[in-house]
């Protein structure tokens, strides 16, 4: 899709963000080019109130910088307000329903929910029993937000998505799954380069091959021939235990110098934050000039805000 030539219409259909398998390019397209707009006026000190008097509660079951500021930061931007809930708030801890906390919570006149945690099912289960929006802050199968921010990073330094591609390296999990359900319907290739047994989702990359260019492999340097982007995430995510098995497995899939000699000329680092200098990343690579992790972060911002006032309106 050609985000440049893309007329948004200001609004999209689903009020819940659960995975960006139920969105459309044009609905990917709707998110994107808001949060453009919105960060084009941020920059010059005009902050749209779309959202006053709305509250978003965001429930941290695992803790996070930039999902809490971020969201923090925009609701506040926007005009609303945010309830910090971390699993030492709820009673879900001590065994009460996803249901009758979703039910509690509308009860207060919550306007969303965005909450961060393990189980898929459990965002899934609240978008079901809630009245209100429920946003996916990252689960242990997708992180949407952050596909949603990366590919917005793509846009801005190529002025483009289509034909774009982008390898992903290392462990393929819940970044690698939404960068490849985002990046496939935007017109993007998108290649994760993993070692045996730790690859995305079979499952996961069927249903991204339905709508574009996506593929699998274990071998790195003929995935990054041509490559446009080099991305990669942690070895282990927050929750999993540190496996030296998985661990030896993995570091010949960490990004080096000598990687970007392969890759376009052009190339760009990302990384979704936070890394580990040394493991999945050399630090003269992270900390280079042709690494844009920190627009990536920033981005997150952005987007999650077009992502609250498209859904919370």
């Amino acid at each position: 899709m050609d985000l440049a030539a893309f007329k948004p219409k200001g609004k999209i259909l689903h009020k819940d963000l659960v995975t960006l398998d139920d969105y459309s390019a044009s609905d990917i397209a709707e998110i994107l080019s808001l949060a453009l707009k919105l960060k084009a006026e941020a920059k010059k000190g005009k902050f749209r109130q779309l959202l006053k008097g709305k509250t978003l509660a965001m429930i941290f079951a695992k803790s996070s910088t930039r999902t809490r500021v971020s969201f923090e930061q925009g609701i506040k931007q926007l005009g609303g307000s945010a309830l910090f809930l971390s699993s030492n708030d709820l009673q879900l801890g001590r065994g009460e329903t996803i249901g009758d906390t979703a039910r509690t919570l509308e009860r207060y006149g919550i306007d969303g929910v965005m909450i961060r945690t393990f189980k898929q099912s459990d965002v899934e289960e609240l978008a079901r029993a809630g009245s209100f929006s429920v946003i996916n802050g990252l689960t242990d199968d997708f992180h949407p937000c952050q596909a949603l921010a990366d590919i917005m990073t793509v846009y801005e330094v190529f002025g483009k998505l289509k034909d774009i591609k982008l390898v992903f390296s290392g462990d393929g999990n819940n970044v690698a799954h939404s960068l490849m359900n985002a990046g496939a319907k935007m017109g993007m290739n998108v290649v994760c380069a993993c070692p045996k047994g730790y690859g995305p989702n079979p499952l996961t990359v069927e249903c991204a091959k339905k709508f574009g260019n996506v593929s699998v492999t274990e071998n790195l340097d003929e995935a990054l021939k041509g490559s446009n982007v080099i991305y990669t995430d942690v070895f282990f995510s927050m929750g999993q235990q540190t496996d030296k098995e998985k661990y030896d497995a993995l570091m010949p899939y960490q990004i080096t110098e000598r990687h970007f000699e392969i890759a376009d000329k052009n190339a760009v680092f990302m990384h979704c934050l936070p890394a580990h200098r040394g493991e999945e990343v050399t630090a003269e690579v992270i900390d280079s000039s042709y690494s844009v992790v920190f627009e990536q972060a920033e981005n997150r911002l952005h987007a999650q805000k077009a992502v609250m006032a498209l859904l919370m309106q």
